[in-house]
Parts: C-alpha cells; structure tokens; sequence
C-alpha cells in the first residue's frame, strides 16, 4: 500500500508534460520578425524576366497588389523590403526596385521586375536580359 501512494504522484508527475520555455529576450510568440532589407551586401548575377499581364492585380508576398505600374519586383534570396539596383548588362541600362515578391522559380533567373521596370531596362521585346542586381545601402 505504502508502494502505491508512493507511486502515484510519480505517476501524475510523468504524464503532465513539460511547461512550455518562456520566449528568448526580444523574442515574440506570434510568429517569427518579418525579415530585415538588406543593407547593401553582395551583386548576384543572372537573367531578369518581367512579371505577366495576369499577375497585374494579385496579391504579394509582401501582402499587396501587384501593380505593373510599380517598380515592384521579386527575388528569392534577398528579403522584402529591400531596394535593389538592376543593371542590364547588354545595355547598361538600370532601375531601382523594391523587393515585395518572391520568385522567379526558373533556373538561372534572379529578379522578376514588374512591366514598367522592365521598360526601364529595355526587355520588355526579349522578354528576358542578363542583369546584376545589387541590394542599396540606406533603404
């Protein structure tokens, strides 16, 4: 008898599972911080593509309307938010964007711009054009 009121707080005790671990200093409960722009940092190279007429309207990554009337523009890697250079390489033409999408999901594409972006770099008749794009400092 003296096993069992023995044993049974320890019982208790194994099945009620740990307390959650309060969140790290500065830390929320709510869901990671969004990402930070990038504060210049290294050019990625590659090929540009711009945005189709059925996108104009939709939502972004960033939770707004894609407007191609913008200087909107996706990437994969750098974070929403951040203003970017895109240079063409074949003409040296170049335009500042604001990264608020992600993609393109095609092989050797680092930016998708938006139309009027892609007027600017003087694409928009080949549809595609080797730039650099390089992450500002200062956002």
């Amino acid at each position: 008898m003296a096993m069992l009121i023995l044993a049974a707080p320890l019982a208790l005790t194994a099945c009620a599972g740990a307390a959650e671990p309060p969140p790290a200093q500065g830390a929320s409960r709510t869901g990671p911080e969004p990402a930070r722009p990038a504060q210049g940092g290294p050019a990625q190279r590659g090929e540009a593509s711009f945005y189709h007429d059925k996108f104009h309207g939709r939502t972004m990554a960033n939770g707004e309307t894609f407007d191609q009337n913008s200087d909107s523009a996706a990437s994969k890697t750098l974070p929403l938010g951040t203003k970017a250079q895109v240079k063409n390489l074949e003409n040296g033409r170049t335009a500042t964007v604001t990264i608020e999408d992600r993609g393109p999901f095609v092989d050797g594409r680092v930016v998708d711009v938006s139309k009027s972006t892609a007027r600017k770099l003087d694409m928009v008749e080949d549809g595609t054009a080797p730039v650099e794009v390089r992450p500002l400092r200062n956002n």
